[in-house]
């Protein structure tokens, strides 16, 4: 099976789920011996490296046909496109940047140029200009591959991907990590919806990541249910084994709990600290760490503070790689609760690492796990109650972290892949 696959974020640029999914089942399919065309914007090189090395536009075109030289990608060849295109978590935020750019749009602007800034790159144009710039270059590209199916991850790439189906005749997959409204709410960019429900329509097949996001599609998007296939995300199995806090400046007969994810409002990171303040009143060994980057930091930062526990909670910043992996390593316990979550890859890595978990229902994950405590996103009470009992018992902490561990074993991206291959295959069959 050959597959031209577009999407805008992989290591070593990962902002979120996204980018851990592409990766997970990327090289999942590699490995069932799929050939996988993966179209990204400009990839960099340098420092922020974690899981493979990509390599920049002029050594992929040295690379033979085998993609050798990409440890664990070896059916797979990358393909980039100079824009710079990029996922949620830069200073100029995901929602600002949209913002901007649907004023400019509405107040007739001409500049369409996108400039770049000598750190992190930030739009001062117009996105969704050059998501149809970035279209036109993926579609004359796409002439000169040779492909069986397309499958495209989220919104930015699906004017590229209808371009690809419209001059190659080929099924077009889309696969819905996250939708506008799990984003924003009831308050969606109408632009960026109408580029979601384009692309849901004019595909052959949408993956959803899970039955949560199906209704959703069902629901907000109008797209008939026999066209929508769940796939559930799958988990890389690594390395276990505590980390003793004490090597971070931590006191070591500290708690650790954790919130991992961009700080927005669909995280729920008030939530979380809301919950915090009542831990603290029965419990005052805890540190509380919030790992990641999101248009609400200074909000929480200053929510904190007003709340009289500012020196209770720990913020890292963005984390990657073998920073993620000490995190998780620390901690005692993982929260998430999300106000609204596609699926929710973090509780998955968290179980991988033998720390236990609590999830809102209000995510897809929790339609897969269940040696794990569950808690509506907007009962602060409930996640505060929850977390003081597994700090405070042990035989439930060590039963959620064991029977937790195991039952995240089963979540494999090679069945992800598998899945996703058949899928492929229904949509060649001829009707």
């Amino acid at each position: 099976m050959k597959v031209f696959m577009l999407g805008w974020e992989f290591p070593p640029f990962i902002s979120g789920g996204l980018g851990t999914a592409c990766y997970g089942l990327t090289k999942a399919m590699s490995n069932l011996g799929a050939e996988i065309v993966f179209v990204l914007p400009t990839m960099l090189e340098g420092e922020f490296a974690s899981h493979v090395e990509l390599l920049s536009p002029a050594q992929a075109s040295r690379m033979s046909a085998d993609g050798f030289g990409l440890p664990g990608l070896k059916n797979v060849m990358f393909r980039t496109v100079s824009s710079p295109l990029q996922a949620y978590s830069s200073p100029e935020t995901y929602h600002h940047r949209v913002e901007q750019s649907t004023k400019q749009k509405q107040a007739g602007s001409r500049r369409n140029i996108v400039e770049l800034t000598a750190g992190p790159m930030y739009y001062a144009g117009d996105i969704f200009a050059e998501v149809y710039r970035y279209a036109d270059e993926v579609a004359r590209m796409a002439t000169n591959e040779c492909f069986e199916v397309i499958h495209a991850h989220d919104w930015m790439t699906f004017p590229a991907a209808i371009a690809v189906k419209q001059t190659s005749d080929k099924p077009l997959i889309v696969q819905i990590h996250s939708t506008e409204f799990d984003r924003s709410g009831e308050h969606v960019n109408q632009g960026i919806y109408d580029i979601e429900r384009e692309g849901m329509h004019a595909a052959d097949k949408v993956i959803a990541v899970s039955h949560l996001t199906k209704q959703i599609i069902l629901s907000r998007y109008g797209v008939p249910a026999e066209k929508i296939d769940v796939v559930y995300n799958g988990v890389d199995q690594n390395g276990n084994g505590q980390l003793r806090s004490w090597e971070t400046g931590i006191s070591k007969d500290e708690k650790i709990v954790l919130f991992l994810g961009r700080v927005t409002m669909q995280k729920g990171p008030d939530y979380f600290l809301a919950a915090a303040k009542r831990v603290l009143e029965v419990i005052d060994n805890v540190k509380f760490v919030i790992a990641g980057t999101g248009d609400m930091v200074h909000r929480i930062i200053e929510m904190a503070a007003g709340l009289g526990i500012g020196h209770k909670v720990l913020f890292t910043g963005f984390l990657r790689g073998e920073d993620v992996e000490k995190v998780f390593r620390m901690a005692d316990l993982y929260v998430m609760p999300s106000v609204s979550e596609p699926f929710g890859i973090a509780p998955l890595e968290a179980l991988n690492h033998d720390v236990p978990v609590i999830i809102s229902k209000q995510s897809g994950v929790a339609e897969v796990l269940k040696h794990v405590l569950k808690v509506d996103f907007w009962d602060v009470d409930e996640i505060a109650n929850k977390i003081i009992a597994v700090l405070k018992y042990r035989p439930l902490h060590m039963t959620l972290r064991e029977q937790g561990n195991f039952e995240v074993r089963k979540l494999r991206w090679e069945d992800a892949a598998r899945r996703c291959v058949e899928i492929y295959n229904e949509t060649l069959i001829p009707v």
